[in-house]
């Protein structure tokens, strides 16, 4: 493991190699699992903020999942997480040429929103656990995502690489500066 600032970084984040491929997993990381995703206390302030343009630009399916469990919720771990549609895909998501897309980045990149979407979904497959002293960073590893580890090894694409403007967005450049500068010194680093 690395350590930068508060975060234990488990050496997959820089050891192993990813890449999405939407063509072929056509967004399923939006579809498949058992909660929503996570969501920071500042991003619930601004779902609250601009929950209204997104509300109108929502499926009925969401839109429906969104008035009756609310922007977001409380899953079973305890976690604040987005609501989903009937317990499958992510009530945010709408589906364009068979591939599962998020609402709110689309809002975003139409300059509709200043928020992109929410950061656990940006650095996914990685995922954050915060502990009291410390946040773990950590590679969520997912059958549905074979086809961008094969991807990522095709093209040799590093999974910190792969996930750079989204660690920059949660930890900055300077951090991910780090990261990279122990990723390409990894075998100079002495191992206990």
């Amino acid at each position: 493991m690395l350590q930068i600032g508060d975060a234990i970084i488990s050496l997959d984040i820089i050891e192993k190699k990813f890449c999405c491929d939407l063509n072929v997993c056509k967004g399923a990381c939006c579809v498949h699992g058992d909660s929503g995703a996570p969501l920071t206390e500042e991003e619930m302030k601004k779902l609250n903020e601009i929950g209204h343009i997104i509300k109108t630009h929502l499926t009925p399916e969401g839109l429906n999942s969104v008035e009756n469990q609310g922007l977001f919720l409380k899953d079973s771990e305890g976690d604040m997480v987005t609501p989903l549609n009937n317990g499958k895909e992510c009530a945010y998501s709408f589906f364009e040429d068979g591939i599962c897309k998020c609402v709110i980045e689309k809002l975003y990149f139409e300059n509709k929103i200043d928020f992109r979407k929410p950061v656990s979904c940006h650095l996914y497959p990685v995922r954050i656990k915060k502990y009291k002293d410390f946040e773990a960073v950590n590679y969520d590893r997912w059958d549905i995502c074979k086809c961008a580890v094969e991807k990522g090894e095709k093209e040799n694409i590093d999974l910190y690489s792969f996930c750079r403007e989204s660690f920059i967005r949660k930890y900055g450049e300077e951090w991910y500066e780090q990261l990279k500068f122990s990723a390409e010194n990894i075998d100079k680093i002495p191992r206990v």
